[in-house]
């Protein structure tokens, strides 16, 4: 794949290899774990991915099963997993991560990110392994004006009651767990924290469209395009192979022990000017409409990056326009097969 390839030539250029280690991936399946996956399967390493498909797809990692490094295990993190293969690396990405799923699996995603976060320790601690945790640009909240571009050192202006809590506060509280675990057993541990990625494999379907894919099937399909509230608030995208490439740099490099970081695009983006270039990259005639804003949604969302750039030399290289024209390509060809 070309994109693999590319991602390649960027981490070998910067001495990154995985080859010879034993990586365990929870939601492998997903649309970043299976990137992970791949990628860490074309560099040379073995790969157990852990997923339980409630919201990954098996068709993610389907071209992958007949790879001789790589493992599935069909399981809820959430639950107690024996494995009796140790890991150089455990890389906990389990959980859904979709707004409209916040309110049908509240519980399920309270649990991904604790009791899921205190299962990939355990293993991680067992193994002596390093272990990154997936966290999210949510921990945030809604941050004031003053505290956009977002640094890893605000700490959020967080709802614990609202709709969004149960993603929120999980992943806040799985931040305090892997950083409990670190003090108490002097773990090797790093946490990412993730900024709006989109991408090939990205779900468009029902309650896990986000706003990317949701965008580009609307406007293939002639459907209106639906902006919530009105369209000012803002968000940075991150192209799925720039996002990949930070991580992979955070959880190799051995400066980055204890570190919290930061990974996403430093451009922030109106969603309403996001839809008008969809709707211009797809050439769609679809309606853009407008509908009420959820509640407790980010007015403005966009990372500080200074410290990806010092501590992993990393900063996002694929433009907005471009990322997009690579999915819409794929999303043109998954519909062409329907």
């Amino acid at each position: 794949m070309r994109e693999i390839e590319e991602l390649k030539s960027r981490l070998h250029g910067a001495g990154i290899s995985f080859r010879g280690m034993r990586v365990l991936v929870t939601g492998g399946a997903g649309f970043l774990g299976s990137w992970i996956c791949e990628y860490l399967l074309s560099d040379g390493a073995s790969v157990t991915c852990v997923d339980n498909f409630a919201s990954g797809l098996r068709s993610n990692v389907s071209h992958l099963m007949q790879h001789e490094g790589f493992t599935l295990v069909e399981h809820d993190i959430s639950e107690p997993l024996g494995l009796s293969q140790d890991y150089d690396i455990v890389m906990h990405l389990a959980s859904r991560a979709s707004p409209f799923e916040f309110e049908r699996y509240p519980i399920e995603i309270l649990m991904a990110n604790t009791m899921g976060t205190v299962n990939a320790l355990e293993i991680a601690r067992r193994s002596e392994a390093r272990l990154l945790y997936a966290s999210t640009s949510e921990v945030y909240g809604d941050p004031a004006p003053e505290f956009v571009p977002t640094p890893e050192s605000y700490n959020g202006n967080v709802s614990t009651t609202g709709p969004r809590s149960c993603y929120d506060e999980a992943k806040r509280a799985g931040e305090a767990f892997v950083m409990a675990y670190r003090r108490q057993y002097g773990m090797d541990t790093r946490i990412v924290r993730i900024f709006n990625t989109y991408g090939p494999r990205m779900r468009s379907d029902d309650i896990y469209g986000r706003v990317v894919p949701r965008f580009i099937e609307q406007a293939l399909t002639g459907k209106p395009i639906t902006v919530f509230g009105t369209g000012e608030q803002t968000r940075s995208f991150t192209y799925v192979t720039d996002e990949v490439e930070g991580i992979l740099r955070l959880a190799y490099l051995e400066e980055a022990e204890g570190e919290v970081v930061n990974i996403g695009s430093n451009r922030e983006t109106r969603i309403i000017e996001l839809a008008e270039l969809v709707k211009r990259l797809t050439g769609s005639d679809s309606e853009i409409t407008f509908h009420p804003l959820p509640k407790d949604d980010p007015k403005r969302r966009a990372p500080d990056i200074t410290k990806a750039r010092r501590l992993l030399g990393w900063e996002p290289k694929v433009s907005l326009e471009e990322g997009l024209k690579r999915t819409i390509a794929w999303f043109e060809e998954r519909i062409s097969r329907e």
